[in-house]
Formats: structure tokens, sequence, C-alpha cells
């Protein structure tokens, strides 16, 4: 049980006070009246005895009785009806309210602390008022008067006549049968005669002599004169005086609470309210003579009330004015007007000389003769006092005293015995002893199952709670409180529970779910009692328990009653939050449950904004937003696709964001910039953000342009089975336009429909969100000025749709939203969005606590007007063959009002796309070329000019491929480099198929700037991914080597061969039919090809599907004079057609897609000047041998392919490149696949210095010396006439290097073995056996040889070592030049 304020040794005796009747005269009434009281009332604060009571029982032992109280009523001859008593104690725990700022107790069990009210004052009052109002019993003397004060006035004409009329009265109510009520302790009551005198107005001498004439007649001990009204009521104003008898009066006067405003329990209409003012029934009409009505109790209702008002009954609420006009008469009242200090002290010492002289030595007297009687009767003890001690000493229950008055008494009789011995036993003085609870237990299952009387039960749990209580025996006190509970009494099982649960969390290892469970079980009995303040204080206190433990449907009941109670009471911002607990938790409840709890919410929600109309509106709680997934896009939606017509892809909200795919972006931009800026990044650059999400950097405002939509995509979900409908739904911002004469006035604006002229905003008339659905809704502002704009949140009418309607809508009903969707209700709100920004981890300080930077993508500043450029692609494929090359158109728009120059696009794939070179203007388009739409420049050529070259040149600056630039940033060439507002320009694009099959994401990043500079945004960018699919085309592979021959060769230098390998790997997926080889070119600084060696006689070269074709070319240096007039750009270009038309491969689009195959080349830098050293000098040697086996020849071959599709045949064209930079190694036109290197041990140690080899490969020297045999194949000799045959044989040493060599020939036979002689033969050479020589750079140099052979047979004549080192160098680097072939020569007898 909760605290108490008085302990229950103070509870006991004044739950049984001596009680004393009261019968005034009209007069001594009226001067009462003049301090609004009643005699009874005016005693009231004054009935407990300040100092020890002593009293001698028969046996002469003296007893000290303390705080003695005593119970002073008027007399009331009708016994109260139950229904009275039940509204007066509904009335008085109604009434009694935990204080205002009241500090709760803490308690604090395992894992709760819990807020608890320490104690509990209704639960006081109500046990108080319960006791005093019980009415008095024939089976016992409870509440039976002992005494009877008989009160006249001074001012009366005859006052001791008026003393015999009211001892007449007090007789004949006693002893006259039909009188049942009161009940009298005796028959010779004591009566006391008290004479009333009013101080300030009546005769003083008079009173006195009067007092005396009492004093002679009823003696001293029996009469007193009790002198008031010291003062007159109008100058009761001038002195403050206390007023000690407003908290008696307030338990008994329903007219003096506050409560009833709120309604929460049924009051009666009563015509006469006065007769309800207190206990003691003041104002009563004087009937029969007698001064007051005794038939009618202060308790009684009004006969013309309605019958079923009683505390059980249903609920009424009184009406307003009623209750205006009650508080009304009730203010200002002030108790105890006419009284001065001294008459309290007056009205304190006539108690105290009541008791002492009046009432105490009655009771002993009155003692002393029941005693004698006691001992009169046979077999009973002699003394009261002894029997009662009897009765406790031992251990022995006394079943034989309880046998006896069996037979004598009634049940009832009976069953007060054990109560008043355990009560007795409790209060017995000396050495405690057990209490002995069975007695009580006893007791309370005889008076409620046999008695069926409740009243006594219950005030055997009270007193027997409280004295367990005091024990500490909190479980047995909270299972007898509850074994009371019953449907008879609401109230009274409320107030059990709730002290019950007091028990649970008091014990010492407090049940907190026990306290809880039980504090709901109050609550609803309280709410059925109508004590709904103190329901919903129940509900609030055990939903600390229940809260966030996962008793997710208690804690929706538990809410769903609190609101249901806050609403009642009109704490509807209370009830508002209840509701919404239920509808933010996770609910598990059924649909059907939900759509209830939202309905309630709604409704009570539109009650709270009726009240303020034109306050801020209020947070919503549903659907839920995830603020962190809100993006924002800044831009104009993407076009959809027109016919053949494509807009860019750019950005937009529907991509998935991709880190890979953004860093690739960003690093196109910078690349940009970087060229812009003339190779460096500006400090105040930062990559282009279009649309700004949880990844994106969103510590700095973004900027978006004045006229252009901002659109915010926020994430709702819905965690209800129902769904929930969204009208009107649109952004809230808040917006501070900046001018340029630097005021600034900040503006804002909650709804924008009024004002749209700053910043325009779009309101989505409906939006669905489905049970448990996932949902993003995209709201655009269209700013109109500049400034900083800031998006607080949204704003909609919440609502859900009717239960006959769809989800589709269909068969929806005319209510009186006229959408798509019926609703039921709604309600107007918001909900802020608030971004957590990314949590800090660089200092010291920020990673060790916890600390968030800002995330600002909802804040952006409004810029001034930027040009807009869209990008629409015409007639672009999805579908290339490998190296297939197809025309295409770009238009470009600018959709804004500024033009906008400085067009560039940047990709990482540059040889995917050409505008065309510089020349591409210069050929015109041949006629051919317009009749088979090819996207070459072809010219018509004649038969003779077939497997002959045709030679042409190009410079690749032309093509903005040039030494240090960046080929992935192209210029987009735009008339006039200015793009005008809303003009459009058309430009051809070529597209050329990656060399590898498989699906291509290439990426174009469209830079562009305003003509006029801005502060803030320097340039802008357009996105745009294209995805090509590419099949298998043509492979080709390469080589190139040194020709032996030395045929036609004027000047210095050597002829090469090139042999192609061509195979068509396509698998007629694609519908092609056959791949024609249509023409080979070469393109080089220093190379070109100079005819092809094995022309078939078939002049087109077709290779249908998985054929292979083989092709060799000659290749030759260029002319002296024709390399010395290029610039080191200039490259000539050389055609080998095998058709009538020649493809000028030195022109758009040909040499674009050649210069960008070679661009990763291009990229690397060049070598600079040696620097002197033995170290250097010896790696220099080194790259003038590696340079020897490099050629930097490349080969373009240029094929078409025929293709049916849909029964017409397309001619498709294309072309491969092959890079050759090794002489005799081999190169393809397709990336290779890197091998993984196999795994090898680790090494522990530092490796030289490996940069360059200290020695050239076998390789690199092999290509240093190029040698050549002259000699006849076959040679006819007469051994029969000469034994030894001569062969003449020349030698050709070519040095390939641009430096001069020292050359060493050694024609001794190195070889020895048997193996070698046999297979070779066994020759001579004649004459010197070695020759020094010194080859200048690029020098031929013939040595004539003889060789001796002694008979016939097949010989190699390679076997001359040549040995060679450079000039200017110290070290030697000698190895064998190895021939390719061997030289074989046949010697015939004749």
């Amino acid at each position: 049980m909760a605290q108490c304020v008085q302990s229950v040794q103070e509870l006991i005796p004044d739950s049984f006070v001596p009680c004393v009747a009261a019968l005034c005269s009209d007069e001594a009434e009226r001067l009462t009246r003049l301090n609004h009281l009643s005699f009874a009332e005016l005693l009231k604060p004054f009935s407990r005895l300040t100092s020890e009571v002593h009293m001698r029982d028969p046996n002469n032992q003296l007893h000290v009785i303390k705080n003695l109280k005593i119970a002073v009523s008027n007399i009331v001859t009708q016994p109260p009806q139950p229904g009275a008593i039940r509204k007066l104690l509904n009335d008085v725990v109604s009434g009694s309210q935990p204080a205002e700022g009241l500090v709760a107790n803490v308690i604090t069990a395992g894992d709760y602390d819990l807020n608890i009210s320490a104690t509990t004052p209704w639960f006081e009052s109500y046990r108080e008022t319960f006791l005093q109002s019980m009415p008095a019993s024939d089976h016992e003397f409870l509440n039976h008067y002992l005494a009877c004060m008989l009160v006249a006035s001074s001012s009366e004409a005859e006052p001791v006549e008026q003393f015999s009329k009211l001892s007449q009265e007090q007789h004949r109510i006693q002893h006259n049968s039909d009188y049942s009520y009161p009940k009298w302790f005796i028959p010779n009551t004591l009566k006391y005669y008290v004479l009333l005198h009013d101080v300030s107005a009546g005769d003083e001498q008079r009173a006195e002599s009067i007092y005396e004439e009492m004093k002679q007649k009823y003696g001293t001990q029996g009469c007193y004169l009790l002198k008031i009204n010291s003062r007159t009521s109008n100058r009761a104003s001038d002195e403050q005086i206390p007023d000690p008898w407003s908290q008696y009066l307030q338990k008994n006067s329903i007219q003096n609470q506050e409560s009833y405003e709120d309604g929460p329990c049924p009051i009666t209409s009563n015509k006469n309210c006065d007769n309800l003012l207190s206990l003691d029934g003041l104002d009563n009409e004087v009937k029969d003579g007698l001064p007051n009505n005794f038939r009618a109790h202060p308790l009684q209702l009004d006969q013309s009330s309605d019958p079923s008002n009683s505390i059980d009954g249903p609920d009424h609420v009184r009406s307003v004015s009623s209750l205006h006009e009650t508080k009304k008469g009730n203010t200002g009242i002030i108790h105890g007007a006419c009284l001065t200090l001294t008459d309290h002290d007056r009205i304190r010492q006539f108690i105290q000389e009541f008791t002492f002289r009046g009432l105490l030595p009655h009771i002993e007297k009155t003692i002393r003769q029941l005693n004698d009687q006691l001992i009169s009767r046979k077999g009973l003890s002699r003394s009261l006092f002894s029997a009662t001690k009897k009765w406790f000493s031992g251990s022995k229950v006394p079943e034989k005293s309880i046998n006896e008055l069996k037979n004598t008494s009634g049940t009832t009789h009976l069953t007060t015995m054990p109560e008043m011995a355990a009560v007795s036993a409790f209060l017995q003085p000396g050495a405690p002893r057990p209490y002995p609870a069975h007695y009580m237990d006893t007791a309370i299952q005889t008076y409620r199952d046999i008695c069926k009387n409740m009243v006594l039960a219950e005030r055997c749990v009270l007193l027997s709670a409280e004295l367990l209580k005091s024990q500490s025996k909190y479980s047995e006190a909270a299972a007898l409180l509850i074994r009371l509970t019953s449907e008879d009494s609401d109230l009274r099982s409320a107030l059990l529970l709730e002290q019950a649960a007091h028990c649970f969390i008091n014990m010492k290892s407090p049940m907190v779910r026990k306290y809880a469970f039980h504090m709901i079980l109050a609550g609803h009995r309280f709410s059925k009692a109508g004590q709904k303040k103190h329901a919903l204080r129940c509900y609030c206190q055990a939903m600390q328990v229940y809260k966030g433990k996962g008793w997710s449907l208690a804690e929706d009941h538990i809410n769903f009653t609190i609101g249901r109670q806050s609403y009642t009471l009109r704490q509807l911002d209370n009830a508002v939050s209840a509701f919404r607990h239920i509808l933010i938790n996770e609910s598990k409840q059924s649909a059907v449950q939900q759509g209830a709890f939202l309905r309630e919410y709604l409704y009570v929600y539109k009650n709270v904004s009726q009240l303020s109309p034109d306050g801020p509106l209020p947070q919503l709680p549903l659907p839920y937003i995830n603020s962190s997934a809100t993006r924002v896009f800044f831009g104009h939606d993407r076009r959809p696709a027109d016919g053949e017509k494509q807009a860019a892809t750019h950005v937009s909200l529907d991509q998935e964001y991709d880190s890979e795919s953004s860093q690739q972006w960003r690093e196109l931009e910078e690349q940009v910039v970087s060229v812009v800026n003339k190779g460096v990044i500006p400090s105040s650059f930062h990559p282009t953000q279009y649309c700004l999400n949880s990844y994106s950097d969103n510590s700095r405002f973004p900027l978006a342009v004045v006229e252009e939509p901002i659109t915010v995509e926020v994430a709702f979900r819905n965690p209800l089975k129902v769904p929930l409908l969204l009208t009107d739904l649109s952004l809230l911002w808040k917006f501070q336009p900046k001018d340029f004469s630097g005021k600034d006035d900040e503006e804002v604006k909650q709804l924008v429909t009024s004002e749209p002229e700053m910043i325009g905003t779009e309101v989505i008339s409906e939006f669905l969100v489905n049970g448990e659905e996932s949902k993003v809704a995209r709201l655009k502002l269209f700013p109109h000025h500049i400034g900083e704009l800031h998006i607080l949140g949204v704003v909609y009418n919440l609502g859900t749709i009717q239960a006959s309607v769809t989800v589709d809508g269909i068969g929806a009903l005319p209510g009186c939203h006229t959408g798509k969707y019926s609703l039921s209700m709604s309600v107007r709100g918001k909900q802020d969005l608030e971004i957590q920004g990314p949590r800090l981890n660089n200092t010291k300080e920020e990673k060790t606590s916890v600390k968030y930077g800002p995330d600002r993508r909802l804040d952006p500043i409004i810029t001034e007007e930027m040009p807009l450029l869209e990008v629409f692609f015409i007639h672009f494929p999805t579908g290339l063959l490998c190296g297939e090359i197809r025309k295409a158109y770009v238009e470009f728009v600018n959709v804004s009002k500024c033009p906008l120059t400085g067009l560039k696009v940047v990709s990482k794939r540059p040889e995917f796309f050409t505008f065309g070179g510089n020349t591409a203007v210069l050929t015109p388009l041949s006629p051919s070329a317009s009749e088979n739409c090819s996207a070459y420049k072809t010219v018509v050529t004649d038969a003779t000019s077939v497997c002959t070259a045709l030679i042409s040149s190009a410079s690749s600056v032309d093509f903005g491929i040039g030494t240090g630039s960046q080929p992935e940033v192209i210029p987009v060439p735009l008339p006039d480099t200015i793009l005008l507002p809303g003009a459009s320009v058309q430009l051809p694009m070529w597209l050329r198929g990656p060399d590898e099959e498989g699906v291509h994401e290439i990426n174009f990043l469209f830079y562009y700037e305003s003509v006029k500079k801005q502060p803030k945004i320097r340039h802008r960018i357009l996105r745009h991914t294209a995805i090509i699919c590419t099949s298998r085309s043509l492979n080709v592979r390469a080589t190139v080597c040194r020709s032996n021959s030395l045929e036609n060769e004027k000047g210095r230098g050597g002829n090469m061969l090139v042999f192609v390998d061509v195979e068509n790997t396509n698998t007629s997926e694609a519908g092609v039919k056959e791949f024609h080889v249509v023409q080979v070119s070469s393109s080089s600084k220093h190379w070109k090809l100079q005819k092809s060696i094995n022309l078939s006689e078939n002049k087109d070269a077709k290779l249908a599907s998985r054929e292979k074709g083989k092709f060799c070319f000659k290749a030759v240096r260029c002319e002296e004079k024709e390399a010395a007039t290029q610039s080191s750009e200039k490259y000539t270009f050389a055609d080998i057609i095998f058709g009538n038309e020649q493809i000028i491969s030195s022109a758009s689009p040909c040499a674009d897609f050649f210069y960008r195959s070679l661009s990763s080349e291009l990229k690397k830098p060049q070598a600079h000047l040696p620097v002197h050293t033995e170290k250097q000098s010896t790696e220099d040697a080194v790259k003038l041998i590696q340079k020897c086996g490099e050629v930097d020849l490349n080969i373009v071959i240029l094929w078409k392919a025929y293709v049916v599709e849909d029964s017409k045949q397309l001619i498709l064209e294309g072309q491969h490149h092959v890079i050759l930079r090794t002489i005799g190694k081999e190169a393809f036109s397709y990336p290779q696949k890197q091998e993984p290197p196999e795994m090898e041990l680790l090494k522990f140690f530092r490796p030289e210095n490996t940069t360059i080899s200290s020695r050239p490969s076998v390789e690199q020297l092999s290509s240093l010396i190029k040698t050549s045999l002259h000699y006849p194949e076959s040679f006819n000799h007469p051994f029969h006439q000469k034994s030894l045959c001569l062969v003449p044989v020349t030698l050709l040493l070519s040095n390939c290097s641009k430096a001069d060599v020292d050359v060493i020939v050694d024609l001794r036979h190195k070889t020895t073995s048997s193996e070698a002689l046999e297979i070779h033969g066994s020759f001579t050479w004649l004459g010197q056996t070695q020759y020094k020589l010194q080859l200048k750079s690029q020098e031929i140099h013939s040595l004539q040889l003889k060789a001796c052979f002694v008979h016939t047979g097949v010989y190699n004549l390679g076997t001359p070592r040549v040995f060679a080192k450079l000039s200017d160098q110290v070290t030697v680097f000698e190895t064998s030049q190895q021939n390719s072939m061997p030289a074989l020569i046949i010697i015939n007898n004749m």
C-alpha cells in the first residue's frame, strides 16, 4: 500500500471515536450560521484533545489515552441511503487529486526507474469518509451516541425553558418506538447543556446570570457557557483570521470541488442543493414545531432526482451553466468570519471541559455498571477488562466463548468478535504479540459470504491491510485487498486494486510487472466508476513499466485508453500524443484494429486543430519519413525518346547511385577543367553534383539556377496495414531573397500558394501509400528569384480511404473529396525533414567524441541565370560489329536565355567516336559514297592503280591529337563557337564499334560555359551514357620482318615484308553473310606500304564465316626528302585497294579512328637529351641497339560486310588497326587477354637497378646488322676435270642503326661435330678468314667471298659469323648475327 499520513496506531483509534449528538434551538443555530457553519461544524476543527486523558477502570487502574477525538454531529432520524453514501464517497475521491508540481517518488527496480506517487490522499479521504459514514447497527455499539449536547442561545426569552424542550425532544427521539434511528449507547444518555452567547450583540450580564441558574439546576459538570462571535461580520475583512474549517468541510461539500468542470462523475440535479452542503443537514425546513427536520438524512438523495444516479450507474455530466452557478454561489464564503482567535481558544476549552467534566465521568460510570452486570451473570468473568485480557492470554483460541455466543447471538454478532479481537490484539501494549490475521480473514469471509454485508467486510479489509502493511507483510496485504474486489462497486475495487499494486512495488523485491498489471486493472475500474482523472493517472503510471519492453499489444491498449481518457478530460495534447504512440510503434495489431486507432487519432486531432485554426501546423506521425534517404535533384526532367531522336541520359532520380560511376564522372570533369585551365585544376573547383543523396558530399551549400526546378524526393513508409492517403502534398520552405543593393529581407512562408512569385511550389493532389508500403514522392520547387532557400519539410492532409473503396479507386463513393479516392477523414499537418550529417572522424577531438558534420542538401543557394544545354542523338545505334563504322548525328540545343560557349566533350573512350577532323570539310562526298550511304570519303579508281599504293599524308594536329595534348578532351566544332539562346545545331558523329565483343558503357561528358562569366558557377556539364553491344567481326594479326632481297634498292636502309592474317570470327548471329577486305592502308612517319605481293586472281578478298585470308605486302621507307619536309606530327598514308573505290584513309573518319587508336602511345612522354656519363652512354648504346628492332608501321584494314535483314541487303563497313612496333613480333587488332602470372617465391632482397638492361638481348643485337648472301641457287662443276669447285658469293652487310658500327666477319667454321657435317656437308672459304669493317649510319657494304667444294651435294652457306659493336662504345656488345633461313646451294657434277 502507499504511504499514509497517519500511522496505523493513529488510524485505528480515529476509526472508532466516541459519538456525541447535538440538538440546537433555532436561535442557537442562527448564531452559528453567522459564521456559515452549523454548531457541529463549528466544533469539528477542535474535536481532538491536545492533552492526555486519564481514565480509571472498575479495578481502579489508571489508563492514559492520547490524542482522543470525539465526533459531534446533528441528530438525524433517517438512516442514509446506500446510494447517497456511494455518491458522497465518489465525490470525495473525485475531489482529491495529486497535488500540482508534486515530486514523485522514484523507485529503481532492476531495469526500471519508476516515478510513483508516494502517497494516495484520495484513498485516505475515501477511507476516512467511509468509516465516518458507516450507519450504526444493532449488533455493535460503534457509531452509537454516548451523549447529547443541548444548545440554546442567551438571547432567547426563556433559555432554561428552551433547554427543557430540547431535553424532552431528545428523550422522545431515543425512547419512542417511532424512531429506529439514530442508535444510542445506553438508555441513560448523558445530556450536556450549552449556552451560546453572542459577545458582539448579546447582554453579557444576562448570560452570566442564566449560566448561574443552569449550574444550580444541572450542576457545574453538566453545563457550559460558550461565548462566540466576538466581532461583527462586516469587520471580518479587516483582519485575516485562519480558517481551520475548510479542510473538514471540503470533504463533505460537493460544491467546493473544482474537478467537476471535467464532468468525470455523476452529479444529481437537485433543486434544493443546500441539502447536500454537509453531513449535518443544515437549512432543513422546520416541521412539527421541531427545530430540524430529523427525518431527512443529509446524505439522502432528493426524491425527484434520477433513481439510477449512483456511483455505479452510467456517467452523467452536469451542465456547464448549473456548474458555474454553484461555483459562483460558493466563491468568497469565509467560515468563522465573526470569530477571533480568542473565540477559537474558547471553543477548544469547551471541548476539553465537556470531555473531562462530562463525558469521561459518564463513561467511567457506565463501565462500572456494565461490569457489575457481567459479574452478576453466571459463568462469565468478574471483570470486563480481565475478560478481555483472558481472551488474549495464552495460545488457545477461545472457541468455547464463541460457541457460547453462537447460541445467543446471530452470525453478525459472532463475526464482529474476531474482528475486534484482532484489532485489540494489535493495539495491546507491552510485549508485541503476533497479529492474528486469520481472525480478520474469518471475519471478512463471514461478512462477505454469509452475512452478505460488504460494508463491514470492507471495514475489515481496510483495517487489516494497514495492520499487515505496518508489519511489512505486503504480499498478504495485496492478496487481502484483491480478495474484496467485486462487481458490486467499481470505485471500491479500483481503490483496493491500486493499493494492492502499491503493495507489490513496496515489497523487498519489488514485483514491477504485477504492480503495472494491477494499476491497469485499477485504471479500468476507475474508468467504469466515472473517475476519469484517476483512471488516466493509473494507466500513465503503468505505462512506465510496459514502455519500450516489447509488450507492443499492451502498450497499444494503454496508449489507446490514455488517449480516450485524456480526450474525455479535454486534455487534447495528451490524447494526441497517446494516439500518436500507437501509430508510430511497429504495431502488431490487425488491420481492422489499426484502422480504428487511426480513425480515433484523426478524430481527436481534428478537434485539437479546430481549437487553434490559425496556430502553427502540428507534426504528423504518419507516414514515416526516412530523412537520410531524401534526394535532391537540380534541373529539368529528361525528355523521353522521340522516334530516332534520343535525349542524353544526363542525371535523373531514376538512376541508382554507383560509387565507381560517380568517381569516373568526377575524373572526367576534372580532366576537362584541367585542359580548359591550361593543365591546372583551380582550388575553387568542386565537382558538379546534380543529384544529392546520402552518398554525395553535402558539406557545402548546393548551387541551383533561377528558373530551373528543384526536385526533392521524399521516402515515405507506411508502418500500418491500412492505406494512408496524403492529399495536397507539397514542400515547406523558407526563402531569403538576395538583391544586388546589399539589402537582405527574410521572408518566411509556410504556405506558398498565396505568394508564388518568389518560389513556385508543386502540389500533389493525391498520394496513396498502401499498407506496409515504402513509396517515394517527388516534389518540385520553381525558384523565380536569387537568394538562399531552406527546405524545411512537407505539409499535407493525412487521411484514410473509406473501407468500401478499393485501392484502385473502383466504386468510389461520392464524398467530400473530389479525387480518385474517397476520404473518410483527414487532418492538415506537417513533418520536418531533418538530416543528420556524417560523423566527423578527422581530429583527435572528433575521434574521441560523437560529432556530426552538416548536411546541406536541403539548403540550396539560388544563383543567376546560366545557359542550359540539351543534347539529342539521332540514328544512334545500340548494336555494332567490332570495328564497324556508323555515321550518326548529334543535335545541340540551348534551351536557356543565355548564350553558351566553350563546348567540349570528354570521354574515357575517345576511340569510339569522332566529330571529324579539320580535313572533314576538304574532301567532298564522292557520288558513289552518297549512293551507298558510306561513312567514308571515297574516290573511284581505275584498274591500273590496283595493288599499287596511293600515297597521301595528314597531320595528327588536324585531328586534335598532338604531342602533350589530352586526346580524351575533344572540342565540339560549333559554328562561331557560340550557341545562342533557343538555337540548335546538328553535327555528324562517326562511331566505331569497340574491338572487344560484349556490352560497353561509354560515358560522354559535355562541358560548356556561359558567355557572361558567373561568380558562383563557372561551367556546367551534361552527362550521357551510351550502351553499345558489339558482336565479333574480323580478327587481324600481322608481323613485319626484314626482306633479304636487295632488288630495286635506292640508297640506304632496307625493305620489309608485312604479313597480314585476316580471320572472319563472326558466327552469323547478326545476319552477316560475308566480309570483303576492300582496302589495306598503312600509316607511319617513316614507312609506307608499296605493293601487294600475293594478289590472287580474285580482286575482292571475300571471307565467309570462320574463313581466314593471308596477305603479304612490301613496305619501304619514305623518301628522304618526303620525310625531311614532314613535321614530326606528319604521317604518310598509303592505300592498297582491292576494289574499284579508294577510301581516303588520311581523311575523316578513317584517320580519326586511326589517330585515336594511337593516342595511348602518343601520351607517353618524349625522351630527353642524353646526359653523357659513362653509365648514361652505356644506356644510350642499348637504346640505339633496341631501336634497330623497332618499327612504327601501322596497318589499317578496311572492310565491308553484307548483311541480310528483313529480306533486304545492307552493307556495313568498318576498319581494324594493327600497330606494328617490333620486327618479328606478332601484333593483333584485338586486345590480348593477359595470362595470370604463375606463383613465385617472395624475394627478400633489394633488386639491382633494372630500369634498362646493361646488355641488350640477342634478339635486339640480331637486328643491328642485316646480312644477306647472294649466290647461284645451283652450280655445275666438272669434278672429273678439276677436283676443286670455286663458287663466288657476295655477302651484303647492312647497318640498320643510325650510329657507326664496327663489324667483324669470321669465316672459320665454328661447328665441328659430325652431325653438322652430316647435315650441311663440308666446304671451305678461300682467302681471308676474318674481315674488320666499320659501317656508317644505315650503310650497305658488300664483301666478295669464294667458297671451295670438293664433291657434289647440297651445302649451307650460312656459316659466316658476324660480330658487331657500336664504334663509340668502350663496352663491346658482340654476338653472332643469325640468319633466319639457311642459304642452301646445290653443287652438281657436269
